[in-house]
């Protein structure tokens, strides 16, 4: 593996994301051992290289030698491209940078509420601006993936629950969209675009933990109903906390939580 040396990456270091593949890079080898920078703590001659602006978007890498900077996809296939030749065509392929420069910014644009740091947004932090386009995207694909697991999940739980389908699913989880948006309207309505990206990042985190035992039920290592009611309770409850969590990051009151579980008790009473 080639080291690219005399480049400095410049990451967000409030994102355990960046936090973690920025690491990587320095661990393997890929970057020299002066390779990274945070950007709450940059260099005033680093800083004045950059579009700072375009930074809290993109991640920038830096040229300490010829002074210049590239910014997102380009910095990654700069990275992973110098240390493997051998994807350097492909990442000159114009299909293949487009599909990953829109999956970048999916990422990018909603890493603030897929993974959020110890607080809300705070003066000097590396901020991305709030894409609507890509915070609408990530709320209707986490929507869609969300109602489609619970589908699956829900033959699980028949005959305790009644059997459900994807019509159904689709509204429960669009409904508790609506009604959280009422709710967040009257508690905090500033922040209203950022809990519901949240709220949405703990339903796909609760999608993907019942993801198991659909595999395990469709192996026949698993056929109790009991048991998948059983998991599904304890994934609530992980959700639950989850989402308290995020509430008291957003600093809405806590009333939010209450009217989540409020929404699930009504629509498990209407089922049953």
């Amino acid at each position: 593996m080639k080291t690219l040396e005399k480049h400095t990456i410049i990451y967000d270091d409030e994102c355990p994301m960046c936090n973690l593949y920025t690491g990587a890079f320095i661990q393997t080898g890929m970057l020299d051992a002066e390779g990274r920078e945070a950007y709450g703590s940059i260099q005033p001659a680093t800083a004045a290289l950059l579009d700072q602006r375009r930074a809290c978007n993109e991640i920038a890498l830096v040229d300490r030698e010829h002074q210049t900077v590239t910014y997102g996809i380009d910095s990654l296939f700069k990275v992973i491209g110098h240390s493997f030749p051998i994807f350097k065509p492909l990442f000159a392929w114009q299909p293949f940078r487009w599909v990953m420069q829109k999956v970048y910014a999916f990422i990018s644009y909603n890493r603030k509420v897929i993974v959020p740091g110890n607080g809300f947004e705070r003066a000097g932090q590396c901020i991305p601006d709030l894409n609507l386009t890509y915070r609408w995207a990530y709320l209707l694909s986490t929507w869609l993936f969300t109602s489609w697991v619970l589908y699956r999940y829900s033959g699980l739980l028949i005959p305790l629950i009644p059997a459900s389908n994807l019509w159904r699913e689709f509204a429960i989880c669009g409904g508790q969209m609506l009604f959280q948006s009422l709710t967040i309207s009257l508690l905090r309505k500033d922040r209203l675009i950022s809990y519901l990206g949240n709220m949405m990042t703990v339903s796909l985190a609760g999608a993907l933990l019942l993801g198991p035992v659909i595999w395990l039920h469709q192996t026949g290592q698993v056929q109790s109903s009991y048991f998948a009611l059983g998991w599904f309770g304890l994934v609530v409850g992980g959700m639950l906390l989850e989402h308290i969590r995020r509430v008291r990051l957003l600093q809405i009151h806590w009333s939010a939580s209450l009217s989540w579980v409020v929404y699930r008790l009504l629509v498990l009473w209407i089922l049953l």
